[in-house]
């Protein structure tokens, strides 16, 4: 009898890690659109700082890491939070694969936080160098943005392909 029961336990316990999981989305948006917020707040309100990112070299790179946080932080994490209820409610069938669920949450994560991070240090180095080779100084840094970048674009090829095998089938659903 207790193994009749582990099943619907492990079904019962991946319903909690999928719940979990987009909840971890909305959460990772609250926090990503407070960062953002403030980030931006700060860049328009304090003067030096808004002439450190409009006039000294490389300082638009840290708009970009304020753009990054906004776009891929608030705004996808929200689309991604809210695109993982809807879908299996929509067709419904449970997510096709929990475990890329959870893939796709740690590489954005770590992908988003190694591009602002990075974005950040090139501006500020860039910004504070007197080095008359500036741009060797922060294109390793650069390239490191770009590694991220991709980890950043296979995590939302790993949703979009997670949604998709979700979806499909939903017709033959309604006709039971």
């Amino acid at each position: 009898m207790n193994s009749m029961l582990r099943p619907i336990d492990a079904a019962a316990a991946d319903r909690r890690d999928f719940t979990r999981y987009t909840l971890w989305f909305v959460y990772s948006c609250i926090v990503y659109s407070i960062i953002g917020f403030s980030w931006g707040s700060l860049m328009g309100g304090i003067p030096e700082f808004r002439h450190f990112v409009n006039f000294t070299p490389h300082g638009h790179l840290i708009v970009l890491a304020h753009a990054h946080i906004n776009l891929l932080g608030w705004v996808e994490m929200a689309i991604f939070g809210a695109l993982y209820y809807v879908v299996p409610k929509l067709t419904r069938k449970p997510i096709y694969s929990l475990r890329l669920v959870k893939t796709h949450f740690w590489m954005h994560n770590i992908g988003l936080i190694g591009m602002v991070v990075l974005f950040s240090a090139a501006g500020i180095i860039g910004g504070i160098s007197t080095s008359d080779d500036v741009e060797k100084q922060v294109s390793h840094l650069l390239a490191l943005v770009g590694m991220f970048g991709t980890l950043v674009l296979l995590a939302n090829i790993i949703w979009g392909y997670n949604l998709f095998r979700t979806s499909m089938g939903w017709e033959s659903i309604d006709a039971e």
